[in-house]
């Protein structure tokens, strides 16, 4: 099969772009290499995720993106350096390869920073999603998984959280972003017949996390016995799910897709174990073999309390089991953190 992969060099596309290549098919990856972290960070994912030599020599961004393009060629894999708000740039891409199915991860992510830039988050995943699929309505492409994100839920009230639940107080543009996205989603599928999964995913982490995630955030600072940022009380608690039970569910949404046809589906990708701030950070200072200096902070606007999914759906309908505990995850992550 040929998979399209958008935000394929990020923490969870480069996990998937490798499970794909493993199991034999071909890829094309688009992805910007955003500033919102550093871009080599994206280059070692991509090298990691297509098993070349990690042994770069970085230079200057341009430089070094179209060094990697070079290097990264071959029939199973094809990366692009394109921003998915360049419609003509995409359409371009849509002609050049026979694509069978779309997975969706590209997004300006995080809450705090969709409160000071909700513009720019508008335009990359509203727009830039609806660019996506005005090509599949195009280019006759039918089959299409998205990233969604458990901010939809806001502050809800009921636990575990249900694809059922009203969904519509968001707490941040991101939020608000990612409910648009399934609604307009709904719309496609609607008029153009385009099958369609939209993946709730909840706090994945693991090894290729994003620098300015907790876990990664707090690890770099205990390493170098640095306060960490400690919001609240400590009982905020979230849904953490490790990036392989995440790939295992972004795997299976692909297979019901190509099995089933007249699908719109909203899952959740959860692990269903909830752990509070201060559970988080002690897990990690076990892994580490060192303790953590504290600054206690006031809560921030935009976070919620607690999150918590409910996996009946996603267990139901695609086979979905997750089966990494919160502490062997982290074990994981850790081991990956300080040899990286």
């Amino acid at each position: 099969m040929n998979y399209l992969v958008t935000g394929g060099s990020g923490f969870i596309g480069s996990h998937l772009i490798e499970r794909l290549l493993k199991k034999g098919h071909s890829v094309i990856n688009i992805d910007n290499f955003d500033d919102f972290y550093n871009y080599q960070i994206k280059i070692k994912n991509t090298l990691e995720s297509i098993d070349e030599n990690l042994d770069f020599e970085f230079s200057e961004k341009e430089t070094d993106i179209r060094n990697l393009i070079s290097l990264s060629k071959s029939k199973k894999y094809t990366l692009y350096y394109q921003d998915i708000r360049d419609k003509k740039g995409l359409e371009e891409i849509f002609k050049t390869h026979k694509i069978d199915l779309i997975i969706h991860l590209a997004a300006l992510a995080g809450v705090r920073p969709s409160i000071e830039r909700p513009l720019e988050y508008e335009e990359v995943n509203i727009r830039g999603t609806m660019n996506l699929w005005e090509l599949c309505k195009d280019f006759n492409l039918k089959k299409f998984v998205c990233a969604s994100s458990s901010s939809v839920y806001g502050n809800n009230e009921k636990i575990p959280f249900a694809e059922t639940d009203n969904v519509d107080n968001p707490i941040s543009p991101y939020a608000a972003t990612k409910k648009c996205g399934e609604i307009l989603g709904h719309v496609y599928h609607d008029l153009y017949k385009i099958d369609m999964i939209q993946l709730r995913f909840f706090t994945v982490y693991g090894p290729r996390q994003r620098p300015d995630l907790a876990i990664h955030k707090f690890a770099k600072l205990i390493s170098e016995n640095k306060e960490i940022p400690f919001y609240g009380d400590g009982t905020t608690a979230r849904d953490y799910t490790y990036i392989d039970d995440i790939i295992d569910g972004i795997t299976k949404s692909i297979q019901y897709l190509e099995n089933n046809s007249d699908v719109y589906e909203i899952i959740n990708l959860g692990e269903s174990q909830v752990i509070n701030l201060n559970e988080m950070v002690s897990t990690i200072e076990t892994a580490m073999r060192k303790s953590a200096i504290r600054k206690n902070l006031p809560m921030q606007p935009g976070d919620v309390q607690k999150t918590n999914a409910d996996i009946t759906k996603a267990k139901t309908l695609i086979g979905y089991k997750p089966d990494t505990n919160f502490q062997n995850g982290i074990k994981k992550f850790v081991e990956w953190f300080l040899r990286k």
